[in-house]
C-alpha cells in the first residue's frame, strides 16, 4: 500500500513529501489512517539533527496526532480496527512493537514508533490510545504531545498550587499550551518570555498577564515595574536555549520550581550564577529536566477529554494556522519564524 508522506532525507535539509510504501504489520503494531497531525518544536529539532537522530536518516517525522485504526498486529488487545486514537509519542499501556518499515525510493527504511507525517502510520500499540468518537479531531492531535506536555509539567512536575506566578520562557506551540494549562490550573499570574514582539499579543490572547521581549527588555526590572514582584514560583523552558535559562534561574522565588521542558543543543552548557541562592531563606529550589511534562497517556487522556467535555479546558486560540501536507515546509519555516502556535496539518 502507498502513502504521501513526509519524510526527513538530509539533515538541515526541506522534508521531502513522496510515495511511500507501508510494511507489514508485526506483532503488537496497528495501522491508523492519519486525519490530523500537529506540528511540535521538537520536529525541528530532528531536522537539524539535535535529537540523536542524525545516523537514522531518511525516516518520518511527526509525533501527535488523531486517527482511525485501519488493522491490528497479532497481540494487539487495547484498540481494535474503528476506533478513533490519540497517536503519542510516550509509552501508554499495550504492547511495545519492533521499529516499523517502510519503503523509500526502492529502499527499506525503518521509521520511529509513532509518526503522523503520513496518511497512513503504522504505530506501536502502545503510542495509540482509544478516544470516543465524538471527541474533536485537533483536540486528539494536542493531546498527543503539546497540550498534554502542557499540562503534566504544571501539574505532575511542577506541582502549581492555585495563585501561584509563573513565567513560560519560549511561546512557540508548547509555550502557548502552558499558558493555558497555567489557567487550568489556576495559576495567580502568567509571565510569558519571548524575543518576537508579536507573543505579546499571544500572552493576552491566551489570558496570560504580561508579555517580556527578553531580546529588548529587562526581565527582572518589568517584573518589578509590572507586577511589583522580584520573583516567581514557577519557571517552564520551553526554548532549550543555554544562555536564557542561565539568566532566568536566578529569577525563582524560594521554594520556586525551574522546569526545562526544552532540550538545549548537544554540547551548550547552563551556568548558575551566584549558586547559594538556591538553597533559599526556608525551602530552596528545584531545578528539573522532564520528559513530556511525566504524561502518561493511559491515566491522562481520559482525564483530559473528561475535562474538555465539562467545559473546563478548552484549545481556543491554541491553533492558528492550517495546513496540507504538501505545504508542510512552510508551515515548519512559519513556526522558525515564530510566527504560529500550533500548526495542524489535515491529512
Amino acid at each position: 500500500m502507498k502513502i504521501k508522506a513526509a519524510v526527513l532525507e538530509k539533515i538541515n535539509s526541506p522534508l521531502v513529501v513522496e510515495d511511500v510504501e507501508l510494511g507489514d504489520l508485526s506483532s503488537g503494531q496497528v495501522l491508523v489512517k492519519i486525519l490530523v497531525s500537529g506540528i511540535c518544536g521538537a520536529q525541528l529539532q530532528e531536522i537539524a539533527g539535535n535529537k540523536g537522530n542524525a545516523k537514522y536518516v531518511p525516516h518520518l517525522l511527526g509525533h501527535e496526532g488523531c486517527g482511525i485504526v485501519e488493522k491490528i498486529g497479532e497481540g494487539v488487545t487495547r484498540v481494535e480496527k474503528g476506533d478513533k486514537v490519540v497517536i503519542h509519542w510516550r509509552k501508554g499501556e499495550g504492547m511495545e512493537s519492533d521499529f516499523p518499515e517502510y519503503v523509500f525510493r526502492g529502499k527499506t527504511i525503518r521509521s520511529g514508533k509513532s509518526t503522523t507525517f503520513g496518511e497512513y502510520s503504522i504505530v506501536s500499540e502502545n503510542r495509540v490510545t482509544p478516544v470516543p468518537q465524538d471527541t474533536p479531531n485537533d483536540f486528539c492531535a494536542l493531546l498527543g504531545c503539546g497540550l498534554s506536555t502542557a499540562l503534566g509539567a504544571i501539574s505532575t512536575e511542577a506541582s502549581m498550587r492555585p495563585g501561584e506566578r509563573i513565567m513560560i520562557i519560549g511561546l512557540g506551540g508548547l509555550g502557548a499550551c502552558l499558558i493555558k494549562a497555567a489557567k487550568f490550573y489556576r495559576a495567580g499570574k502568567i509571565v510569558g518570555l519571548d524575543i518576537y514582539e508579536n507573543k505579546k499579543e499571544v500572552v493576552s490572547g491566551l489570558g496570560g498577564d504580561l508579555f517580556i521581549n527578553s531580546a529588548k527588555e529587562d526581565i527582572a526590572e518589568k517584573l518589578g515595574r509590572e507586577l511589583g514582584v522580584a520573583d516567581v514560583d514557577i519557571i517552564v523552558d520551553t526554548s532549550g536555549h543555554a544562555g536564557m535559562i542561565s539568566a532566568t534561574i536566578p529569577l525563582l522565588a524560594d521554594g520556586g520550581r525551574y522546569i526545562m521542558v526544552g532540550q538545549s543543543k548537544p554540547g551548550d552548557s547552563v551556568e548558575i550564577k551566584m549558586a547559594n541562592h538556591l538553597f533559599g531563606k526556608d525551602y530552596g529550589k528545584t531545578i528539573k529536566a522532564t520528559q513530556g511534562g511525566g504524561f502518561m497517556p493511559t491515566r491522562d487522556i481520559p482525564i483530559y477529554v473528561k475535562a474538555y467535555r465539562e467545559g473546563l479546558l478548552d484549545i481556543d486560540n491554541l491553533i492558528t494556522h492550517r495546513t496540507k501536507l504538501n505545504d508542510i515546509n512552510k508551515a515548519i519555516e512559519l513556526m522558525r519564524a515564530g510566527k504560529a502556535n500550533r500548526i495542524i496539518i489535515d491529512l
